[in-house]
């Protein structure tokens, strides 16, 4: 991994990227209660390459705050522009939706809604409230935005003491006008800590191939734990749409091998490194080798 600030978009997908189309009745029964419900799921809207895995072992990441965000971010598919009010009745869909799928461990996460006071933090601290009233004993990861790093809308999640607090970095500070010129490496470091402090599992997670140097790579693992993030997750960016930031470099499967054993010695307590992973990949695993936050 070179810096490439210079480089051409990388040539066509390499074979370990190529996935089979989603079908099979497990995958057709989330559809189905994703559609009873009237929920988004990050699965569709960032258009994931393991929904097909996912979906037929019955789980979905399901998207809070509506299925537009208010930011454009370089990398990502989610659909930006005009966004309606929060929907009273989305957190008890959504603990309807985690029953009925039958989960142990569900990962929810939200468009960015920076047209709102406190960014959607209240309705996700109801949503939480919500999961656990109705499904006792199943996990919660919360998978949060930034909140334009306001604290106070940072602590009505922490409050409601989500088993995993995540919040992606996505890539490397250098890249951040390119691929998420409205938010702050920083800010999302002091998010990272905030929840830490308070005793919570956090969890961050990083795209590869935008042109990122391995030592900046490096350097921000280094600093994500630093700031006590417990879980990391590594995984190649893959252009979602034209006028999306292309894809610069195909990183093999063993340089993933290599970082996340580098993840691992510099203390992360559970690391999953791979072209396919994403931040909510196979989340259940990784949070039960973590464990409660402390």
């Amino acid at each position: 991994m070179t810096d490439t600030s210079k480089a051409q978009p990388a040539a066509r997908k390499p074979p370990w990227l190529r996935v089979r189309a989603p079908a099979g009745v497990g995958y057709r029964r989330v559809c189905a209660l994703v559609r009873r419900y009237g929920l988004h799921t990050v699965c569709q809207a960032a258009r994931c390459p393991n929904v097909g895995e996912c979906w037929s072992a019955g789980t979905a990441t399901l998207m809070i705050l509506g299925g537009r965000c208010t930011r454009a971010c370089g990398f990502c598919a989610v659909p930006s522009g005009p966004v309606g009010p929060p929907e009273a009745d989305e957190p008890a869909r959504v603990a309807w939706a985690t029953r009925a799928l039958g989960l142990r461990h569900v990962v929810i996460t939200s468009v960015t809604r920076d047209d709102l006071p406190d960014g959607g933090a209240g309705l996700w601290a109801q949503t939480i409230r919500a999961v656990r009233r109705e499904c006792p004993g199943v996990t919660v990861e919360a998978l949060v935005p930034d909140f334009r790093g306001r604290r106070r809308a940072c602590e009505q999640v922490i409050a409601v003491a989500p088993d995993v607090f995540g919040h992606n970095v996505e890539t490397v500070p250098r890249l951040y006008p390119q691929a998420r010129p409205q938010a702050q490496f920083e800010r999302s470091l002091a998010l990272l800590e905030w929840a830490g402090r308070a005793g919570l599992t956090t969890k961050s997670g990083l795209m590869l191939g935008m042109g990122e140097s391995r030592s900046e790579v490096l350097e921000v693992l280094r600093r994500l734990r630093r700031a006590g993030v417990r879980i990391v997750t590594l995984g190649q960016y893959l252009r979602p749409a034209p006028g999306k930031i292309p894809v610069v470099r195909y990183v093999p499967p063993a340089e993933f091998d290599e970082l996340g054993a580098r993840a691992r010695q510099m203390g992360f307590e559970a690391v999953a490194s791979g072209p396919l992973v994403r931040s909510s990949y196979r989340a259940e695993a990784l949070a039960s080798a973590v464990g409660p936050g402390r």
